[in-house]
């Protein structure tokens, strides 16, 4: 079926990196989740009115609330769609994560709504009448629900969306619900026990968890997740693959919306290299990874000493002190300037997050093991974290 709607409702659908082409996904997504939606709210409230349960009647307003999810998805991914202008010159990506936040939050007061209303009906209990109408409408919301989930993952995975990863997860949240409200019918055919009210507090806890990861992984993109390892390695490979390349470091890639990365990243080409071929190469690494990944790079070109076996010794021998204070240390930028008293050896050291040693105390610690060595040795040091 999923694939039946591409073929119908978007064209170019493998170039997913089209503006164009993400618009149509994200509009198919969510017309098809705004229709299925006001068709299973209307139907659950017919059930929830006839059988007098506020877990369907509750998971009929939950559809609406889909509805209008579904259709703040699809002003995200239109308005993300627009080329960048003068006030935004990285584009408008990041309005989808905008949206994401937005169904988040709707995600949240309806579980606080659904909550409120189970409480009330623990605090005046009311009969719930079996129907086999409202049952079937409960089932049948479960296997379309599901369906949905299914259907707006395929789509967000093709065109990493992150409303439509939202509105999935909601979506196999409403599955949950909507098995709780059937489960609470199938109960009242058999005994006077009343648990509608129990077993929807159960559904808002479970909806509050669903809004809660939802917000938690668009917050995350908002305010600069790292990369992912594998294109970090990636990346770096492939500019250690090309001549004359001898280091990478300080890989550093923004995220200004699905199909909207950006980066710039330092590449180590040996000093004696011919300035004007280094620069060609680093033109040529530019074009390559902007074809090959999406991603718009700006390379500097850092000179590393390789010809000078003092430089080399020294460079290695600073690189392994470093490693014997963490193994996750590293250095670049190595230069060493000579001097009738002293030597000083000049580099950066990166440390990644979480370290708990002051910056301070890591530099001393350094200072302290090449002065052991030799007391003439000193260490000019600027200590950073990574940034993937």
């Amino acid at each position: 079926m999923t694939n039946i709607l591409v073929r119908l409702f978007v064209k170019d659908s493998e170039n997913t990196s089209n503006a164009r082409v993400r618009a149509a996904y994200g509009t198919l997504g969510s017309v098809t989740g705004i229709i299925l939606n006001l068709i299973l709210s209307v139907s659950k409230y017919i059930a929830g009115t006839v059988s007098g349960s506020i877990s369907v009647t509750a998971d009929a307003i939950n559809n609406l609330s889909d509805a209008g999810s579904s259709i703040i998805s699809l002003i995200g991914v239109k308005v993300s769609a627009k080329p960048a202008d003068k006030s935004h010159p990285y584009g408008h990506g990041r309005i989808e994560y905008i949206s994401a936040l937005v169904v988040a939050f709707l995600v949240l007061i309806m579980g606080f709504e659904l909550l409120k209303s189970s409480v009330m009906k623990i605090i005046n209990p009311e009969p719930v009448k079996f129907s086999v109408l409202s049952l079937a409408v409960m089932l049948v919301s479960i296997l379309a629900k599901l369906w949905l989930g299914l259907f707006n993952r395929k789509l967000g995975k093709k065109i990493n969306s992150a409303p439509m990863a939202a509105v999935m997860k909601d979506s196999f949240s409403d599955c949950l619900a909507t098995s709780v409200a059937a489960v609470s019918l199938i109960v009242s055919a058999f005994s006077s026990i009343n648990i509608d009210g129990f077993l929807g507090i159960f559904v808002a806890c479970f909806i509050f968890l669903a809004g809660l990861n939802i917000l938690k992984d668009t917050l995350g993109e908002l305010l600069g997740k790292p990369p992912e390892k594998e294109l970090v390695d990636s990346i770096e490979n492939k500019i250690l693959s090309y001549d004359h390349i001898v280091g990478v470091h300080d890989l550093i890639i923004h995220d200004y919306g699905p199909s909207r990365k950006f980066a710039s990243v330092h590449a180590e080409v040996p000093s004696n290299a011919d300035i004007m071929e280094a620069h060609d190469i680093i033109d040529l690494i530019e074009h390559d990874i902007l074809n090959e990944f999406g991603i718009l790079i700006s390379i500097h070109l850092d000179p590393i000493v390789v010809d000078d076996e003092k430089i080399t010794a020294l460079r290695d021998m600073t690189a392994r002190l470093v490693k014997e204070i963490n193994p996750d240390f590293s250095i670049h930028d190595f230069r060493v300037v000579d001097g009738p008293t002293h030597t000083n050896l000049i580099f950066d050291l990166t440390v990644p997050y979480g370290i708990k040693m002051p910056q301070g105390e890591i530099a001393a610690e350094v200072e302290k093991k090449l002065s052991k060595i030799d007391e003439r040795y000193f260490a000019v040091i600027t200590v950073e974290h990574s940034f993937n």
